[in-house]
């Protein structure tokens, strides 16, 4: 169930600022654009219908969703959405790419999607205000971000310190994620052992998607210190990460 909080919505052109709480998690949209009031707040209606329908029909924690169904037997491969196809093929390439660290399917603990449902989803919105003729806009889900229009300043939180940040990153036209133990102790975990990854406190990666960006984060948060530099090699995406010594590494080319 998604709990909307008030929102703002200028009367004047292109401007949008809105907030619910979708898959357990605050997601915010701001929308500065010379599309015309009206077709603004459509297309914000648009992107947060979109999202409360992928929460509906993939989140594990519900008994009647899809991915529910699969996880039970009760659905077979020819009788999955195209978007379930999708998303199910992207945990399989990433499962693959992190040598196995990736996982979603762990043992004794049933089918879980979510880290690489979010960052899809929410790339997946963008695509439709971008479809909708808006370009300026920021959506932040859960301090995941993607953006676009003009630079935005996007803060980078303190792995130890709620109330500070240890790094700014300006981003046009693409995303940044963050996996860290912050928020939810340890709740991901080394496929390939079945524990909670403990070797780094934070991963930020910025790419020209937030699918990739937020797969990449937590894959490599799951693959501990030798995540950080897989996540760098990797074509289009740079890096932040605070190491459980809590030593700062970061990319030459992060954009801070």
């Amino acid at each position: 169930m998604a709990v909307t909080v008030p929102s703002v919505e200028a009367a004047v052109t292109g401007l949008v600022h809105r907030v619910e709480h979708i898959m357990g998690l605050p997601i915010s949209l701001r929308i500065e654009d010379g599309v015309p009031a009206r077709d603004a707040v459509d297309a914000a209606d648009r992107v947060f219908a979109w999202l409360r329908e992928v929460d509906a029909r993939f989140s594990p924690f519900l008994p009647d969703s899809e991915v529910s169904r699969l996880d039970r037997g009760e659905l077979a491969d020819d009788e999955l959405s195209p978007e379930l196809v999708e998303v199910l093929g992207l945990c399989e390439l990433y499962r693959i790419e992190s040598g196995g660290a990736f996982q979603v399917r762990l043992p004794g603990r049933g089918l879980d999607p979510c880290a690489m449902v979010k960052g899809w989803a929410v790339q997946r919105g963008a695509e439709l205000l971008r479809a909708s003729g808006v370009t300026t806009f920021c959506l932040n889900a859960g301090g995941d971000v993607v953006a676009g229009g003009r630079p935005w300043r996007i803060g980078i939180r303190h792995p130890e310190r709620a109330d500070r940040v240890c790094a700014v990153v300006e981003v046009t036209d693409g995303a940044v994620a963050t996996s860290g133990r912050y928020e939810r102790g340890d709740h991901i975990f080394d496929g390939r052992t079945g524990l909670p990854a403990t070797g780094l406190l934070s991963l930020t990666v910025v790419a020209s998607t937030l699918t990739e960006a937020d797969a990449v984060a937590t894959a490599g948060f799951a693959m501990g210190a030798a995540g950080v530099e897989w996540a760098a090699g990797r074509s289009g995406c740079e890096v932040f990460a605070v190491d459980a010594g809590r030593g700062v590494r970061r990319s030459p080319g992060f954009p801070v």
